[in-house]
């Protein structure tokens, strides 16, 4: 199953209110549980596959993603929030050795790339949607972020 479809995934269950989902396929497991008001939970197992020896190998529990609780927004409504379309990982950057995307202040058009989010080794360019001034920053570089949280507060104005 490729990552695209697990992240249409995520915000097919994410919209539609369902309290969980299982999708069972030859070489994939995936899990994903709601609670109300809280962020989907997925997990991921992969069969395991009977050795050929007599020797036992303990399988690892399944990875799971906790749901974090993210950083309060201003509630500002001339402000538009841009928001993660997918988990991962947050980076300001392209490279350690480049400068950010984007800082405070930065006047941006719709299409700039604001920040780039690693899921499953994959590096996904989020772009703005909206034109206007970058008026916060709401997630430190390299932290790890939800389906759906705040991201950046934009002046639209």
């Amino acid at each position: 199953m490729k990552i695209k479809e697990i992240q249409n995934l995520i915000k097919f269950v994410a919209k539609s209110g369902a309290s969980e989902v299982k999708l069972e396929m030859e070489d994939v497991k995936i899990t994903i549980k709601t609670n109300e008001g809280s962020q989907p939970v997925v997990v991921h197992e992969s069969p395991t596959v009977p050795l050929a020896t007599n020797h036992v190998q303990p399988v690892p529990p399944p990875p799971s993603i906790s749901p974090t609780s993210p950083q309060p927004v201003e509630e500002d409504s001339s402000y538009t929030t841009i928001k993660s379309p997918i988990i991962g990982t947050f980076y300001r950057k392209p490279a350690p050795d480049k400068p950010n995307f984007v800082d405070v202040g930065d006047t941006i058009s719709e299409g700039t790339v604001l920040c780039v989010i690693e899921a499953m080794k994959l590096f996904n360019d989020i772009e703005s949607e909206v034109s206007g001034k970058i008026v916060k920053i709401l997630v430190e570089d390299s932290s790890p972020v939800e389906f759906d949280q705040p991201l950046f507060l934009v002046d639209p104005s």
